[in-house]
């Protein structure tokens, strides 16, 4: 971000204000009027998923090499951010096939890259599969194991809570190779939907981002070519880490969105709403709501777009861990996503209760934010200990 001397203010260089302008206009007017229904029938945003893959930016991570944009991590936030504002579900499409390609991108072959990136950047989804059901925060306790066979290797077991799995056509998938090594003996792997002894189980049914399929995998002797890994052999852990450098701001900024959506709706509606005899913008306690609705709102946006700008150089300013900047930037801006989303409820009154009202889907879509890509728990023991180290 740049210093304007004449407004007295920061800002964003103007390439991304244009970006920002582009991604709203295509989320206002062909996202968010489906937004509802999305909700109401918990089915797969179809319209969203249209719009931003013919408009490029379901991917914009990608590198042009493999087809993509080559967009930076503070424009795919901002991408991120600008759909989520109108629908949380849909924001997903771009959130997690950032997520689902991110290893891939850091350590993984040009051969591999080669095979995978370009189908994402054509529109097809990735999805990441980390979490098992005895195996959610404290992931190195996975139990899905890879066995190599000849020049294959084959994958056993399941995961849970898979963002997106039953849409994606690529999943980035973490398998324990070396049962004896602990976190070292986990490794990563490109998985495709068509490999043989793969499959898609039962959907979640959820609070929020109800558009959004939310799956368990299953792997059944699923033999996937040796070239397939990710990296080196027990590399995997440390690839899951490190993505989760990248994509944390990612869910930080899908909380701003909702956030920032949520607010635009209340200050819209107590301008028009009168109680005795004015508009309920009018009162004192209104004003303060809104007052600190909207400093919580912009101190989460600093606090994404640095994370992500210090990502995509790859270190993070003043000695600070990059991955102590990611899990702030998502813990803090989730946890205010909560905050102002209540906070519309509550100035809606019982219309905020109500499905007339977009501000109860926010707050159920809000929710989530605090859970996944590390709950804000975990979060807060990566921070303490990175202070601490």
């Amino acid at each position: 971000m740049a210093f304007n001397p004449d407004f007295d203010l920061f800002q964003l260089p103007e390439e991304y204000r244009e970006l920002r302008s582009a991604i709203r206009q295509i989320a206002e007017e062909q996202i968010a009027p489906h937004a509802a229904d999305v909700d109401e029938n918990e089915r797969f945003p179809e319209e969203a998923l249209e719009a931003l893959n013919s408009s490029g930016f379901n991917a914009v991570h990608i590198p042009e090499e493999f087809g993509g944009q080559g967009a930076d991590s503070l424009a795919a936030v901002i991408v991120i951010e600008e759909v989520a504002r109108v629908c949380g579900s849909s924001s997903l499409i771009p959130a997690v096939n950032k997520l689902g390609t991110m290893g891939l991108i850091l350590q993984g072959s040009q051969e591999l890259k080669a095979k995978v990136l370009p189908d994402i950047a054509a529109g097809a989804m990735a999805s990441y599969a980390l979490t098992e059901r005895e195996a959610g925060s404290d992931a190195g306790a996975m139990k899905t194991r890879a066995v190599r066979d000849g020049d294959d290797w084959v994958i056993n077991g399941s995961k849970c809570f898979i963002t997106n799995g039953s849409r994606s056509t690529w999943y980035t998938v973490m398998a324990v190779t070396d049962p004896d090594a602990g976190s070292h003996g986990i490794s990563a792997f490109m998985v495709h939907r068509d490999d043989p002894g793969f499959r898609v189980g039962a959907l979640e049914h959820k609070l929020g981002i109800k558009g959004s399929p939310t799956a368990e995998l299953y792997f059944e002797d699923c033999r996937i070519p040796g070239d397939r890994m990710i990296g080196e052999e027990g590399t995997g852990f440390k690839t899951a880490l490190q993505t989760l450098d990248h994509t944390r701001p990612t869910i930080g900024a899908q909380a701003l969105g909702i956030a920032q959506g949520a607010f635009e709706v209340a200050v819209g509606y107590v301008k028009e709403r009168r109680q005795f005899g004015r508009p309920v913008a009018a009162f004192q306690n209104t004003q303060f709501t809104l007052a600190d609705m909207k400093m919580k709102i912009d101190a989460a946006r600093l606090m994404i777009y640095t994370a992500a700008s210090n990502a995509e150089r790859g270190v993070a300013e003043n000695g600070e861990k990059l991955g102590l900047m990611a899990a702030g930037s998502k813990a803090f801006a989730s946890d205010i996503a909560m905050e102002v989303t209540l906070d519309a409820i509550q100035l809606l009154g019982g219309y905020g209760y109500t499905r007339d009202f977009p501000v109860e889907r926010m707050m159920r879509d809000a929710k989530i934010t605090q859970i996944y890509e590390g709950t804000n728990q975990i979060c807060r023991m990566v921070m303490g200990r990175q202070i601490l180290a």
